[in-house]
């Protein structure tokens, strides 16, 4: 599938990155105590653990580049026409890579909501909305999400969107853990604006 090693993937082993979620029984059976992101990530994607590996690799992704996996997934999916609220959240999640402050994330939540947070298109602006700050309003004492929720969320709508289609769901997630670790290896960046 790739022969890079993650070098935008900053934990030394994958027992660092399994520690940030609940990687499953027959993925953590895989799981040794020597075992590189990369080789990790490869053993699970020959052994077609597709859904254990995306969510490993959103855990491992740095949160920018795991949002923009997931806005990526999403917009992939939608095709030429999306819904206005589709269209607009994934918007706001290109917006909050792009653009990485506290007004970008925060405009992602509303964004989110519009477009259901059950959706791929949805859950690419909220995995922007959750990536720090504070999930509550701006003029309460701040409730910051946990360290893990990026991934979390960034997983869900990178599997939300390889099952669109049921018959493409398989190829579907070949296809975008390909993607995933093309990002985690420098590829596919955004044009940041500051």
């Amino acid at each position: 599938m790739s022969n890079g090693t993650l070098a935008r993937v900053s934990a030394r082993t994958a027992a660092e990155v399994c520690g940030r979620f609940e990687i499953g029984d027959e993925a953590r059976a895989l799981l040794r105590p020597d075992h590189s992101p990369h080789q990790y990530l490869m053993l699970l994607s020959e052994k077609q653990l597709f859904t254990p590996a995306i969510m490993f690799l959103a855990h491992a992704l740095p949160k920018p580049e795991a949002v923009w996996w997931a806005y990526l997934c999403a917009k992939e999916v939608i095709g030429l026409k999306p819904s206005a609220e589709a269209n607009t959240a994934l918007q706001a999640a290109e917006r909050w890579v792009t653009n990485p402050n506290d007004i970008t994330r925060r405009a992602a939540m509303p964004a989110a909501q519009a477009a259901g947070l059950s959706t791929a298109a949805g859950s690419a602006a909220l995995a922007a909305f959750v990536s720090g700050g504070s999930l509550a309003p701006a003029n309460i004492p701040p409730v910051p999400p946990s360290e893990n929720m990026t991934g979390q969320v960034a997983a869900s709508a990178v599997l939300l969107a390889a099952v669109t289609e049921t018959a493409k769901a398989i190829e579907r997630m070949r296809s975008f853990l390909t993607r995933g670790i093309e990002i985690a290896n420098g590829a596919h960046r955004w044009t940041e604006r500051r």
